[in-house]
């Protein structure tokens, strides 16, 4: 099919660098890359990433808890960053 569409953006002029030697790694000019772009989000109805903030893993969650209840009990097992350190080098 050919093409006879246009489109016109505004980019920031650094992001616009950045992108094209990203894209260049794949032999792709930006033009090329937003139709890329393009048909990947019309052959799955919608954006072609997801959007949803990362969701922490169960060991990670468990991690998060953990730490929580020692700082509410007064119960931490390092008193600053630098006994941390610390113990983490030894």
């Amino acid at each position: 099919m050919p093409k006879t569409a246009t489109m016109s953006l505004r980019i920031d002029p650094a992001v616009k660098s950045d992108v094209e030697a990203i894209y260049a790694r794949y032999g792709l000019s930006i033009t090329e890359a937003i139709n890329v772009f393009l048909h990947q989000s019309r052959n799955i109805g919608g954006l072609p990433f997801d959007l949803r903030p990362p969701v922490p893993n169960a060991e990670t969650l468990a991690a998060m808890k953990e730490a929580d209840e020692m700082a509410e009990s007064g119960k931490a097992r390092f008193n600053n960053f630098g006994d941390m350190l610390k113990d983490l080098k030894s």
